[in-house]
């Protein structure tokens, strides 16, 4: 469900903007000024959306047009290629999709989910609140590369840019050029291709770009971050496992989970996953510090069948197993509380009591735990092991950690963590705005980019200009039916489930 508190938000905000709106055009004194005020400044509202159109970048992409013209020719040259390529993949990408959520809506299986290539994005529902900025600052920059691409274009095949603008609909920000329809009509389909495609294809090459970056970030930022050497914490969940005195902190830097080690977030989440998957680590004691169970009361069985033999509920004891030394042939167990950070710290882990020496004095204890839960000693230098016991995905989602570790004091630990988490939004959506807009689909790139391929390779076989566009109505009709189907869905998915 959508939050009720950003729900409320945005229809207050809104209801404020066109309230005012209202009553500054149903005034006969504030009228004339408002509206002349509204048309110096491009601006233009309507029910949640508001415009703004200038032509101060006229000159900007004037002078980007004349750059090299061999070379932009080039350039958006291999755009129109991409752009047919494009249109032709998005369907295909796109009725992918749909089966895949299909799929997923008939069955309770939480892996088929996660295999869409294209999501509905809902903020507040499946985009969090706290990354809200890094979603619209992307899009917004995706946009506007987009229409970057239109308008360069367009100034290149001699037609006239009457200005660019941005809007806000509803929550989505967005960017738009407007060309002079005359101009337009005026130059040949492969001309008028090349201007459609090229939204699209600077969208790809932004997507390549900053997913270059994102792979080039270590080396980027080499000289003030270092990588490779463990996963430093950002941010600890307040109540969580890894909360307290003897847990972990922001600027703590991880490099073991029991004796998997962690170079990077990569391994703390690999480390987990395996540690969760094995079973339960044993440890090294001496004989000689070991307590028999009865010393705190018979063990007993919990209700998954597992013993037990701490029955004082302390937060510092831990119920161990082990095979009585002087009975190893007949493999009996005996259970042991022991207080749990005395017994483990500095102790080599084992797997039976012959890890621990043939003739040591030393046996092999293992934590008698639940069967999911699992005894864990996260090393975090030069503190001393914070000890975790429970679920081990709990602890993979107690803490936020980063690859990147500050190489002197007054860095910033969360620049990096920005500098990725804005670069995998601008891959994401720059990718999504060129998928869609290649869609032949009414109101998007992909409706005059389809208008132009059939006009530049019909025309030869469909004489009949009505009958092509008849065609193309029909392929931009069973587009739009294929996108609105996704869009329906997805948001069902998201919001209904």
């Amino acid at each position: 469900m959508i939050p009720v508190s950003l729900l409320v938000f945005v229809m207050a905000g809104w209801c404020a903007v066109y309230l005012a709106d209202t009553l500054l055009r149903s005034s006969a004194t504030h009228r004339i000024n408002y509206e002349s005020w509204l048309a110096s400044r491009g601006l233009m509202l309507s029910p949640f959306h508001v415009r703004w159109q200038t032509t101060m970048f006229n000159r900007l992409f004037a002078y980007c047009a004349r750059i090299n013209p061999r070379a932009l020719y080039l350039w958006f040259s291999s755009g129109l290629v991409f752009g047919v390529a494009a249109m032709l993949g998005s369907v295909v990408l796109l009725v992918k999709t749909l089966q895949q959520t299909y799929a997923q809506m008939t069955t309770d299986n939480p892996r088929i989910g996660g295999q869409q290539t294209l999501q509905v994005v809902v903020p507040g529902v499946n985009l969090p609140t706290s990354q809200l900025a890094y979603f619209f600052i992307a899009l917004l920059l995706s946009g506007v590369i987009h229409e970057l691409g239109h308008a360069v274009a367009a100034l290149r095949e001699s037609v006239r840019v009457n200005g660019f603008g941005m809007f806000v609909f509803v929550v989505y920000p967005g960017a738009f050029v407007d060309l002079f329809t005359t101009h337009l009509n005026l130059i040949s389909p492969a001309q008028q291709l090349r201007i459609f495609c090229a939204g699209v294809w600077h969208n790809f090459v932004l997507c390549v770009v900053a997913l270059a970056l994102l792979f080039l970030l270590p080396v980027l930022l080499f000289p003030v971050y270092a990588t490779g050497v463990g996963a430093m914490v950002t941010e600890v969940v307040q109540g969580s496992a890894a909360d307290g005195p003897r847990g972990l902190s922001v600027g703590d830097l991880v490099t073991r989970l029991e004796d998997c080690p962690v170079r990077g977030v990569e391994d703390w989440a690999g480390c987990l996953s395996q540690l969760s998957r094995a079973p339960q680590t044993g440890y090294c004691v001496p004989v000689a510090g070991l307590q028999p169970s009865w010393a705190h009361g018979r063990p007993f069985k919990r209700l998954d069948g597992t013993m037990d033999c701490c029955s004082n509920n302390s937060l510092t004891d831990l119920c161990f197993s082990y095979i009585k030394p002087q009975g190893r042939n007949s493999r009996e167990r005996e259970f042991a509380c022991m207080p749990v950070r005395k017994m483990v710290t500095g102790t080599a882990t084992c797997r039976s009591d012959d890890d621990c020496g043939v003739n040591s004095a030393s046996v092999c204890v293992t934590p008698s735990l639940e069967n999911q839960t699992r005894f864990i000693r996260v090393a975090h230098p030069p503190s001393p092991h914070m000890l975790f016991v429970g679920f081990p995905p709990h602890l993979q989602y107690a803490v936020s950690l980063t690859n990147f570790v500050p190489r002197f004091g007054f860095l910033h630990l969360d620049l990096p963590v920005f500098m990725e988490t804005f670069l995998k939004y601008v891959v994401s959506l720059s990718g999504a705005l060129a998928v869609v807009n290649s869609v032949p689909c009414f109101a998007l790139d992909g409706q005059w980019m389809l208008n132009a391929l059939l006009e530049a390779t019909l025309v030869t076989v469909v004489t009949d200009r009505q009958k092509r566009e008849l065609i193309g109505f029909f392929l931009l009709l069973a587009g739009s039916a294929l996108l609105a189907a996704n869009v329906a869905l997805g948001l069902w998915m998201v919001t209904a489930r």
